[in-house]
């Protein structure tokens, strides 16, 4: 089985899916990966988030997640739901113990370089540059000089006309929210618009993800 990393640098992109209601989580979650998108990420921000991750784990060929979350109570719902990574925008240290006991990775957000040093400290796989759009690709540039090593994946603010310049920057991938599943067509199951959507952003980033 791939894992969350491997699957990241290839198609160097991953969905995060918020809104009200999420019409065909499985469908979704099978749309965007036959387009390239294998991860899936869903916020707690949804309604029944637990019910969407259990029904999009079962899409074949997506490797789904959860997003925004802050409590190891949270952490531990949404892996036994089938996550398999975990996001939050901070450092939010509840979630550490949960992930590392049942082997599952976590992506800490930070913007700042003594929070880029928390998330490493505490185990982050990859660390979400968040918000990305504040400082642009130039920023993470920046951030790469004194942690080459360090994979980045930008998120808010990234859309089709950046995303290749953040890969361009150093980013493993970037998270792409509402350019690319705007919460319109995940409220209504419109999976030709994720499709074409996701095509768009492929097309977008394609030399830095060639046949992916």
């Amino acid at each position: 089985m791939i894992s969350v990393l491997q699957a990241l640098a290839v198609d160097r992109i991953a969905a995060v899916i918020r809104g009200q209601h999420v019409a065909d989580p499985s469908g979704t979650a099978a749309t965007l990966a036959e387009a390239g998108v294998r991860c899936v990420e869903f916020t707690f921000t949804i309604p029944g988030v637990l019910d969407v991750i259990a029904a999009a784990a079962a899409a074949d060929g997506a490797i789904i997640g959860a997003g925004t979350v802050f409590t190891r109570e949270q952490a531990e719902a949404a892996i036994d739901a089938g996550a398999r990574f975990i996001v939050s925008p901070g450092l939010a240290q509840d979630i550490v113990d949960p992930c590392r006991d049942a082997g599952v990775p976590f992506f800490f957000g930070a913007l700042t370089p003594s929070e880029v040093s928390a998330a490493v400290a505490a185990g982050s796989a990859a660390v979400k540059l968040f918000p990305a759009g504040l400082g642009g690709p130039r920023y993470l540039k920046d951030l790469r000089g004194p942690f080459p090593q360090v994979p980045f994946i930008p998120s808010g603010g990234v859309n089709p006309g950046n995303a290749a310049d953040f890969l361009g920057a150093g980013a493993l991938a970037v998270f792409a929210g509402s350019d690319l599943v705007p919460g319109h067509a995940v409220e209504n199951g419109d999976l030709p618009e994720l499709r074409t959507r996701a095509a768009h952003f492929r097309s977008a980033i394609s030399a830095y993800a060639p046949g992916a």
